[in-house]
């Protein structure tokens, strides 16, 4: 009882503060959250622009060489069952004038974007909580912040496993002898950001879900029953996420997609 009446004492405080606030008073607000989010992925893009000339070689063209230390790595745990080319390298080249410093830009917005997500999520919650009752909050606040690890997590596979995977089984791939690859700066970058970026968000999944399941949308016989539907959906999104249409990187997108699906069951309600 004395809970019940705590929020309804907290929703005629709110009902009483919104009274004096328009559309435009909520717009006003809104807009100077997204100025403020614009002002820190400026200051990211700056130092992200100065540091990226110093970390392109040994972050974002690592996959390109053998010595890249997940294939070093896997080589060692594997004992043999997981063998990589020792003369592995790769030479990314340039036919555009424009696209050196045009991929400076964008692959500096890119990790810009990455380190600010954080603030953005901090900025969505302020804008939001407001509105929701205390019993809303004490779920949805875990939610938001157990998200932003979420899609860091979901960068660190796409880094660490599903871009350098891809990557390599694509160039060691042999049509004919005859044919020598030659891959285009665009091309690379292109394909290493939106993978990247992609997991990030894929990795939201559960999350998403939890957040339905709480406003009562969905509930977990809904996903049990789904499941077959689910698996073909989940692998039309592989196809469209993956750079390829080969069935190896078609795998390694899918089986990510599916265990955040089996993840995504076990954290809604029943």
């Amino acid at each position: 009882m004395q809970e019940n009446k705590e929020v309804k004492e907290k929703v005629n405080v709110e009902d009483e503060g919104n009274e004096g606030m328009s559309f435009w008073d909520h717009l006003e607000i809104l807009r100077w959250a997204l100025f403020r989010s614009a002002c820190v992925l400026l200051v990211c893009l700056v130092g992200t622009f100065m540091a990226l000339p110093h970390i392109f070689d040994d972050f974002i063209l690592a996959a390109t060489s053998n010595d890249f230390f997940v294939y070093r790595w896997l080589n060692k745990v594997s004992h043999g069952i997981i063998s990589f080319s020792p003369d592995f390298n790769v030479q990314i080249i340039n036919i555009n004038v424009t696209s050196q410093f045009m991929t400076h830009i964008s692959t500096s917005i890119s990790l810009a974007a990455v380190i600010a997500f954080p603030y953005f999520i901090w900025e969505v919650w302020k804008f939001i909580e407001p509105a929701l009752y205390e019993n809303e909050i004490k779920h949805i606040r875990p939610a938001f912040f157990g998200g932003t690890l979420m899609f860091y997590i979901g960068c660190a596979v796409g880094y660490f496993l599903v871009f350098p995977f891809t990557f390599r089984f694509l160039m060691e791939y042999e049509l004919s002898p005859s044919i020598h690859n030659q891959i285009n700066l665009s091309s690379y970058i292109g394909n290493f950001t939106m993978l990247i970026m992609v997991m990030g968000l894929v990795f939201e999944m559960p999350l998403l879900a939890w957040l339905l399941s709480q406003l009562g949308i969905l509930h977990k016989h809904l996903l049990k029953d789904y499941r077959r539907h689910a698996v073909v959906g989940l692998l039309f999104a592989a196809a469209i996420i993956t750079p390829s249409s080969d069935p190896f990187t078609l795998m390694l997108v899918f089986v990510p997609l599916y265990v955040l699906y089996e993840t995504s069951i076990l954290v809604v309600k029943k």
